[in-house]
């Protein structure tokens, strides 16, 4: 994580949490998904890029933002030392494309289409309703989460800007 210009920036397999003021980026997602999480009343928001669904399919597992099943959980508790409540947490995603589905075997799910299921799962089994997505597609996308106003824009090249 990196800070500039009051934005920290997420890097792959990096999570970040943030107050009113903080905006929260992370930039080039292909067949990654940034999960986002953020409470309203408190103004605190969290995001993770991560890489892979699960721990399962890498060989170094100890870093939790890498995969959906255990970013999740981290993004909770370091959101409830801020003073968030996971009683009140809404989610987005944002990620997830299939970028090099021409070489994929037909019939096959691609890593972004199981990021994806993996970060629903993780949120559902969090309680955690997903409130607004940008996922899927075969493009790149970039995120700014400005946590006090609860708002993210995805912005993709030759695509206009979507507001979640």
């Amino acid at each position: 994580m990196t800070k500039s210009n009051g934005s920290t920036f997420v890097k792959v397999a990096q999570a970040a949490v943030g107050g009113a003021d903080d905006t929260l980026v992370t930039l080039g997602l292909g067949s990654c998904v940034a999960i986002l999480l953020h409470d309203a009343e408190a103004r605190v928001g969290g995001l993770a890029h991560v890489l892979l669904p699960e721990p399962a399919l890498s060989r170094d597992q100890g870093n939790a933002a890498k995969f959906a099943t255990t970013a999740v959980p981290a993004l909770v508790q370091e959101m409830a030392r801020l003073g968030a409540r996971p009683g009140r947490l809404k989610a987005r995603l944002v990620g997830g494309a299939a970028m090099f589905q021409t070489l994929m075997v037909p019939g096959s799910l691609n890593m972004g289409a199981r990021n994806i299921i993996a970060s629903r799962q993780a949120l559902e089994q969090a309680g955690i309703p997903v409130v607004g997505e940008e996922v899927g597609g075969d493009y790149g996308r970039s995120v700014r989460f400005y946590v006090g106003a609860g708002r993210t824009t995805v912005s993709s090249v030759g695509k206009a800007d979507v507001v979640l």
